[in-house]
């Protein structure tokens, strides 16, 4: 009995000596002063014990930016399959009928392998372009109207060709086009104030059209990526001008899906693209992801769609229902809790295991982690998220005493820059590793 009530004791003691340290650790995050001006909710969760070791405000909304991202990536494991789908078509004795599913790879600079490019530059037939049901905005809800001239705001589209980004470079009154055939379909002039001496130092797009105004007399050699407005009859122009091949575009809609001989082209392993998806925080990626899943379940590319059902069927259980708006987070309606993350996190390891979301997501030194959790490189997978006085930080931490905690930190509203708020949370976590 003495035996039996020294080991309580010590137990005891134990979990009086654990949440001191948690105190402690909480509080010094929320005095950090990059911290205390703003708001923060806290989730960290051991699900090998189903208890939560912080819930500090874990059940308010924030606006999460790209960790949305997570939630994009978990529809995607669900319903996309294991290769994205590159193209519908249906082959016919004289032409082949091809429909676009949404596939961001086609043409992109980041992908090497060009599969269905390929595909299309061997086929000896007519190529006839179906009209796609392109049912959603080229922006998303929410967006910011001023980002429209920077390269992660790439409009949405059916057919996405070169990631829907012109690549613009030179010296002099030379200029480069990365694809060359965008020189044919835009309107350039050189800003009056610096001539076109020197090398390229800034592009400005247009709101409304592509025309594109160039600054010079820079120092050095840079590249600006700036996207372009889309359409379907632009994409197909900038893809026959690669395939040196006429492409018909009737502007008709045929659904593929309705003739017996349909069939889907793949792309590549899904993989490829969530893991830049997320070591990237790739926008277009994500927001590409939901138009294929609602192309490939509904036949129709509407981002509310998909989103709508995954909330209703999938995470029906989900601890607070998000204001889910976007698949890149871009959109300052999003709203989630830091439990709807842990919630979401223990799913996606639970469905699909643990070494492939530790593939999937960056560690320390890695992709967005690139300068943070040097320390911890190998035992923290997360994915970030940020826009100006918003930052986040949600995924999965694998403690010195080999126990795996699932967090999500969510801060709002802080008048400061980035960066102290995230060393803040850096610290918090490595203290939180350390300790447990």
């Amino acid at each position: 009995m003495n035996r039996l009530l020294f080991i309580s004791f010590l137990i005891l003691c134990s979990c009086s000596v654990h949440k001191k340290i948690n105190g402690q650790q909480l509080s010094q995050l929320l005095n950090e002063s990059a911290i205390a001006t703003g708001h923060i909710g806290i989730c960290v969760y051991e699900p090998a014990t189903g208890k939560y070791l912080y819930n500090h405000n874990a059940s308010k909304y924030f606006i999460p930016a790209s960790n949305v991202k997570l939630f994009t990536l978990y529809a995607g494991l669900k319903y996309l399959g294991d290769s994205l789908p590159g193209l519908k078509i249906i082959e016919e004795a004289n032409h082949i009928i091809i429909a676009a599913t949404g596939d961001p790879t086609l043409l992109h600079p980041y992908f090497t392998s060009q599969p269905i490019f390929n595909f299309l530059s061997k086929i000896s037939k007519q190529v006839i372009a179906t009209k796609t049901l392109f049912a959603t905005t080229a922006y998303g809800k929410g967006w910011s109207w001023d980002d429209y001239n920077e390269s992660f705001m790439n409009e949405k589209s059916a057919l996405p060709v070169y990631g829907n980004n012109i690549i613009f470079g030179g010296t002099s009154n030379k200029l480069t086009f990365y694809p060359n055939a965008a020189e044919k379909y835009i309107t350039f002039s050189f800003d009056s104030t610096t001539g076109n001496s020197g090398y390229l130092n800034e592009v400005q797009r247009d709101y409304f059209r592509n025309r594109y105004t160039f600054k010079f007399n820079g120092s050095k050699k840079t590249e600006r990526v700036i996207p372009f407005i889309t359409s379907d009859s632009l994409a197909y122009l900038l893809l026959e001008d690669t395939l040196h091949k006429k492409i018909y575009y009737p502007n008709v809609a045929v659904n593929p899906d309705d003739s017996a001989l349909a069939k889907t082209l793949f792309s590549r392993p899904v993989d490829s693209l969530y893991i830049p998806m997320m070591y990237e925080s790739d926008n277009f990626f994500a927001e590409q992801t939901l138009l294929m899943l609602s192309n490939k379940l509904w036949g129709a590319m509407n981002e509310a769609t998909i989103i709508d059902s995954i909330l209703f069927k999938d995470l029906k259980d989900i601890p607070q229902k998000p204001k889910w708006v976007d698949g890149s987070g871009l959109s300052r309606y999003n709203l989630f809790t830091p439990q709807a993350f842990v919630y979401l996190l223990g799913k996606m390891k639970n469905e699909f295991g643990l070494e492939r979301m530790k593939t999937i997501l960056p560690t320390g030194g890695q992709g967005t982690l690139k300068n943070y959790y040097l320390i911890d490189s190998g035992y923290i997978f997360a994915k970030t998220g940020t826009l100006s006085n918003t930052c986040s930080i949600s995924g999965y931490l694998i403690t010195k005493k080999n126990k795996l905690l699932i967090f999500s930190i969510l801060n709002n509203n802080y008048i400061s820059t980035a960066t102290p708020v995230k060393r803040a949370v850096e610290k918090f976590l490595h203290n939180l590793r350390q300790n447990h």
